[in-house]
């Protein structure tokens, strides 16, 4: 049993990146979906597609993103984790590494990063940080 899927996910993006993998897999989830939506049009990743692995089991197919040979993801973290939930509102969401990367939210319109969720003028659980 997983206690943290979403920390699977991003752990097995930052392995991949390291051993330069064009691409890794993960279990499907509708959370999970949306993070990589989110990734995926802010530019860190190439994209990503749902594919089923075996009869009633779908897995995500990650297409991980290098510019000159580089991860284009220097840093991705897990900031509100099973044991310990971090919540926001949006004016104490602190940017991270002064504005060069995105924190992803959980909010009540949906997943969306900082900047989105400071133009829709709304707070909620912080997901991760990316960088």
């Amino acid at each position: 049993m997983m206690t943290d899927p979403l920390g699977d996910m991003l752990t097995r993006i930052r392995n991949g990146q390291l051993a330069k993998k064009a691409s890794v897999t993960a279990p499907a989830s509708r959370l999970r979906a949306n993070v990589l939506e989110v990734l995926k049009r802010e530019g860190y990743i190439r994209g990503y597609s749902q594919v089923e692995a075996r009869a009633g089991v779908n897995e995500l197919a990650i297409e991980l993103k290098y510019h000159e040979g580089q991860a284009v993801i220097r840093e991705i973290s897990r900031v509100s984790k099973p044991g310990r939930r971090v919540y926001s509102r949006i004016k104490d969401l602190p940017k991270v590494s002064n504005g060069l990367g995105i924190s992803i939210l959980s909010t009540p319109r949906g997943v969306m990063s900082d900047a989105e969720a400071r133009a829709a003028n709304v707070g909620g659980e912080v997901l991760c940080q990316v960088f």
